[in-house]
């Protein structure tokens, strides 16, 4: 028997699912990680459902400029990949999630270049490398100069079809379905219309994999997709998983600047064109980064984005300049093709003039806990790419690790679904006690353990917004929670979130009443629950690291805070947030031996009242 319940006994507000699919693994998201993981399912001979919120290629992985890093050149080691991930992880990072990350990246890289997709090479017909912020050596594969995403996205996307997986497009996951034990089994989503099935449905497996992306709609400026609304963290906590390091998001240093008050997705300047000998300039032609780190424009992304910041307070400006006009128009017009057309579009032309560039919203370091295998603290999901938090990025992720990432993580995550199918064969028990299915079935008829159209969780649902809210909270992270922190800012995003979610609380509980369901409330309502998450860590971590900088807490403090972050939703809708003990990553274990195991004790979250 299942239930659209969790163990906090919160899910979204939506109607009951009206049809449903059965599956042995449902992907989530359909990345470089999601369908990495899927392609890798299907060939151990899963069935295989890939669910993603808009195209199939329509994800983060096809905006990704710079490329993807691994020790592939001559005389660069795992060993010195490894070394410039620790030092920009600054203290946080996870030593055995990037050895895994680092070993089985060059190999990674290269299955993924079997499945179709296509670097740029030398003239010798070896693969063209470059460097980018806080590498001391050339790895990063490129293709079509600026464009490697998009080819990464069009060879898994040909492989995925080619293969035949089955796909819902268009369709937002809403909550995971998880049996009487607790155990995943499914997620319900709601398909906008444009997909194979309407109106809200599920989809039943033993696996879950999360796959979802970033966040960074949270914020006014980002360069993420409108898409990055935190659906997967959101998910994971009200499921009951734990989330880490929520505070570490990576603003990338230079952003096209579109003017103070531009809004949504931002064209992204690639940290490849510093690689290629780009300069930061202020308005007057002066290199401010020399002298501030030995790799200057190079060095990794939260120092730039600290200097670019610091210059602009300094000269009350609002943006600072990248010159690469010396590159001269073929350069530009071959290498950075993607880069310079945008440029243009906004009536900026980096071969006879500077661009403007201000730091936004990039990456999220942090996510949902996952171990080595990408399993999180609920048995059954899973959770690859930036929705996962595995240790490998600490307090800021290094350039072009999160294509490796997913790749990496996405064949581990197959393999361990793939290792626990395969002693589960159908009709004998899996070691949760509940039988397998035998056979195959319709996928297209109604399955047995649908809940009715009445049925609830035992506690309410989970209040939603109203649209508009959306807006208000990227306002108010923006102005509270950006690239620059302090006490007050942070207690005043705080304060005006929980102003946000106490109105829709309320309103529920009064008189049962909240917004009506649909993707801009339960986007709006996953942005507030990350949002509070996130300001709840970074007003807890007194300190500054990576790409977390508190203005009055301006020095890292590793006897205080070389430790990480980790949050819970409560079934109240509160935050349980505590820290652990070291910098060690804990495991991902039932809470209960997860806190015995790592010595760490439950702290107050400022959030709950």
């Amino acid at each position: 028997m299942t239930s659209t319940g969790t163990s906090t006994g919160i899910r979204l507000h939506a109607p009951a699912p009206g049809w449903s699919l059965t599956a042995d693994v449902v992907v989530v998201g359909s990345g470089v990680a999601g369908l990495t993981t899927a392609l890798r399912c299907d060939a151990a001979g899963l069935r295989t459902v890939v669910v993603t919120k808009a195209r199939l290629d329509d994800g983060s992985t096809r905006w990704a400029q710079g490329g993807i890093a691994a020790a592939l050149g001559e005389g660069d080691t795992p060993e010195q990949h490894l070394d410039d991930t620790l030092v920009a992880g600054a203290g946080l990072c996870d030593e055995d999630a990037v050895r895994i990350l680092v070993t089985e990246g060059p190999d990674a890289v290269r299955r993924l270049i079997e499945t179709g997709a296509h670097f740029d090479e030398s003239e010798a017909g070896d693969l063209e490398l470059t460097r980018e912020g806080g590498h001391h050596r050339r790895r990063i594969a490129h293709a079509g100069g600026d464009a490697t995403g998009a080819e990464i996205s069009r060879a898994l996307v040909e492989a995925v079809r080619a293969r035949g997986l089955r796909t819902v497009e268009n369709a937002l996951v809403l909550d995971l379905v998880t049996d009487d034990g607790g155990r995943t089994a499914g997620v319900t989503l709601h398909v906008m219309g444009e997909g194979q099935h309407d109106g809200v449905g599920a989809v039943h497996a033993p696996a879950v994999v999360l796959a979802t992306g970033g966040m960074g709609q949270v914020f006014s400026a980002t360069t993420n997709p409108s898409v990055s609304t935190g659906d997967g963290v959101a998910l994971a906590l009200r499921a009951g998983a734990e989330v880490s390091d929520l505070e570490f998001v990576q603003f990338h240093p230079t952003v096209l600047f579109l003017g103070a008050d531009a809004e949504g997705q931002q064209p992204l300047v690639s940290e490849a064109v510093r690689g290629e000998g780009a300069h930061l300039v202020d308005a007057h032609g002066e290199r401010f980064m020399l002298g501030q780190h030995e790799l200057a424009e190079l060095a990794p992304r939260d120092i730039v984005a600290k200097g670019i910041t610091r210059r602009m307070h300094e000269q009350d400006a609002e943006h600072m300049y990248l010159d690469a006009r010396h590159f001269g128009a073929h350069m530009w017009e071959h290498r950075f093709p993607t880069i310079l057309a945008a440029c243009r579009a906004h009536g900026i032309d980096p071969v006879t003039g500077p661009i403007p560039v201000a730091p936004a919203a990039h990456y999220a370091s942090g996510g949902v806990r996952t171990d080595s295998r990408g399993r999180t603290t609920v048995p059954g999901l899973y959770a690859c790419g930036e929705v996962a938090c595995t240790g490998v990025h600490g307090a800021n992720r290094l350039a072009s690790n999160s294509l490796l990432e997913g790749l990496v993580y996405a064949e581990r995550i197959a393999a361990d679904i793939a290792a626990g199918h395969d002693e589960n064969p159908p009709g004998e028990e899996r070691q949760d006690g509940t039988p397998q299915e035998e056979g195959p079935q319709d996928e297209n008829r109604p399955h047995a353990r649908v809940p009715s159209s009445g049925a609830r969780p035992e506690r309410p649902d989970h209040p939603l917004l109203a649209a508009e809210a959306r807006f208000a909270i990227q306002r108010i992270m923006t102005d509270g929670a950006g690239v620059l922190r302090s006490a007050g800012s942070l207690e005043t995003a705080a304060d005006r979130l929980q102003q946000l979610h106490a109105d829709a609380r309320d309103a529920l509980d009064e008189n049962g009443k909240t917004a009506e369901p649909g993707v801009d409330t339960w986007e709006a309502t996953n942005l507030l629950c990350v949002a509070r998450v996130l300001v709840a860590a970074a007003r807890l971590r007194e300190e500054t690291r990576g790409c977390h900088w508190r203005e009055d807490r301006g020095e890292r403090d590793d006897d205080n805070w070389r430790r990480h972050i980790v949050v819970r939703l409560n079934p109240d809708r509160t935050l349980a947030v505590r820290t652990t003990d070291t910098a060690d990553f804990p495991p991902t274990l039932p809470r209960a031996r997860d806190l015995a195991r790592t010595g760490g004790t439950p702290t107050p979250s400022p959030q709950e009242q």
